[in-house]
């Protein structure tokens, strides 16, 4: 998660897709969340941890504040992928959900994989984190920044890797 005035963060200037209240859930609907407020960020993630958690050669996590997200039904279950970083999933389907864990100065966060929300066409992507450990073969035709590692200060570029 890139905070401040790097990609990604909510600075009022419109970078960051908002809505009034974004809901979602698993793939079964034993678990469904709803997150109150503009998120504070909507970036690709190519690290390690996220495509063994996913499965998939990146993923796209919407950011928000704890306190901006509730669970609404059914209990998530939370792997701990490594110290203060949980990664929740449903139990009963084994759709994963979340990446949550501590933002910095933006305090606990709760990021929700882009595939579980109800309406994933309400958030475009702002950048790519983690870019350094992308699968060598996988890489998006967008100019978006990308970040070697999530809190870099600039990109090291804002075109596809050749």
């Amino acid at each position: 998660m890139v905070t401040g005035n790097r990609v990604g963060a909510n600075t009022g200037t419109g970078m960051t897709d908002t809505a009034e209240k974004t809901s979602g859930g698993c793939m079964c609907g034993a678990v469904r969340y709803e997150a109150i407020g503009a998120p504070i960020s909507t970036n690709y993630c190519h690290c390690t941890s996220c495509r063994k958690h996913t499965g998939a050669p990146a993923v796209v996590l919407i950011g928000y504040k704890l306190d901006q997200v509730t669970f609404t039904k059914g209990e998530r279950k939370i792997y701990e992928s490594s110290p203060g970083v949980g990664r929740a999933f449903c139990d009963q389907c084994g759709t994963p959900l979340t990446w949550e864990g501590d933002g910095g100065e933006l305090g606990p966060l709760v990021e929700v994989l882009i595939s579980t929300v109800d309406n994933p066409n309400d958030f475009a992507p702002q950048g790519h984190l983690h870019h350094a450990e992308r699968v060598s073969w996988f890489e998006t035709t967008d100019n978006l920044p990308r970040y070697r590692v999530w809190d870099d200060e600039a990109p090291y570029l804002t075109a596809p890797a050749t």
